[in-house]
């Protein structure tokens, strides 16, 4: 009977729909990886030397995903670069403030304190040692 089923159109543009939205929550899942790439270093990882981090300053090991401060000569904090938001690896380090590209929070990267949400929570802690002038990050560094 005609006017009882939907139009060819109307089915097919649902079906797109259907898959744009799905690609969409794909997109905002946690961002992480199922290999474990995207973490904080799990064992001890060596990040260079340790005169790399200036005094005052702060250094992103994107690779890593750790970030480095080094608020005196020789004291030296560590913090994961995964977001607390939604687990995306943040590697935009401006001065040091650290910009997650997937949702835009924002952090300190000498305290790990969130400084814009939609984060929440500071990031992790990560700990850090200097063995033999060089920064080694990571459990039981």
């Amino acid at each position: 009977m005609p006017g009882t089923s939907p139009a060819r159109r109307t089915v097919l543009r649902g079906a797109a729909l259907a898959g744009t939205a799905g690609l969409g929550i794909a997109a905002c899942s946690t961002g992480g990886s199922d290999d474990g790439t995207d973490s904080a270093p799990t064992a001890p990882v060596d990040l260079g030397k340790a005169d790399e981090v200036p005094v005052g300053g702060v250094k992103l090991y994107r690779d890593e995903n750790v970030v480095v401060s080094r608020p005196a000569a020789d004291k030296y904090a560590a913090f994961s670069t995964i977001c607390t938001h939604a687990g995306c690896p943040i590697s935009m380090l401006e001065g040091t403030e650290l910009t997650c590209s997937c949702h835009g929070s924002k952090f300190d990267a000498e305290t790990g304190e969130v400084l814009h949400a939609p984060a929440t929570q500071p990031l992790a802690k990560v700990p850090v040692v200097v063995k033999n002038g060089k920064i080694v990050a990571g459990p039981e560094a």
